[in-house]
């Protein structure tokens, strides 16, 4: 008797944590955070969404890449929102004279680099990089736009070798329009003659 009545029991037992098995599969999450905050006394930290964030971050980005890059860069993105940047690499010369870079780089916000030859506007190539924000506890896949063309011009700059060979090359047209590009050169030319010409002491071609 006693014996059936113990099977009867486990039986019971294996039946009811059956039955109970999902909801304290579906509860687990929410009875693990219950015990951290338990164990530690206090409730776990919320973060709040902070819409400005972004817009601060991007000001804070923009002064930094002003403090880093020169006079004529910084005014080239504030204006056109892109930044050229020369090839270190010596220039190549033609008909005895030096004709200087062989080629230059495009750096835009959160798209490849554009690498083109400065004499002819031929395209070159597209080199994709990526530099994410790891930025505590806000950390997302993307840098403000400052920053990530700061980040590229560092790069470039520092290590155009480097960057070159690490970096995922591409045809152009992969993934910025050609047009665009030829535009946004069209557009430099443009920004940098006028330019000059509000230097004192330059005279306008007639």
């Amino acid at each position: 008797m006693w014996l059936a009545l113990g099977a009867t029991a486990i039986v019971a037992a294996v039946l009811g944590w059956e039955l109970a098995l999902p909801r304290v599969r579906a509860e687990w999450p929410r009875l693990k955070e219950a015990a951290a905050r338990w164990r530690t006394g206090r409730r776990v930290p919320e973060v709040s969404y902070d819409p400005g964030r972004e817009l601060r971050a991007e000001q804070r980005a923009r002064e930094l890449l002003r403090s880093c890059v020169n006079e004529e860069e910084w005014a080239m993105y504030r204006d056109l929102g892109f930044l050229r940047v020369w090839s270190p690499k010596t220039g190549v010369r033609v008909a005895g004279e030096t004709a200087g870079p062989p080629y230059a780089y495009l750096v835009y916000p959160h798209r490849p680099i554009v690498a083109y030859v400065p004499q002819t506007g031929a395209l070159l190539n597209e080199y994709c990089v990526a530099f994410p924000d790891h930025t505590r506890p806000y950390g997302s896949a993307r840098l403000p736009d400052a920053d990530d063309v700061l980040a590229k011009w560092m790069a470039l700059t520092a290590d155009e070798r480097r960057l070159v060979a690490d970096a995922n090359m591409h045809l152009p047209g992969r993934q910025v329009d050609p047009q665009q590009v030829r535009e946004d050169l069209a557009r430099l030319t443009r920004w940098e003659r006028e330019r000059l010409e509000r230097v004192p002491g330059n005279v306008r071609a007639s």
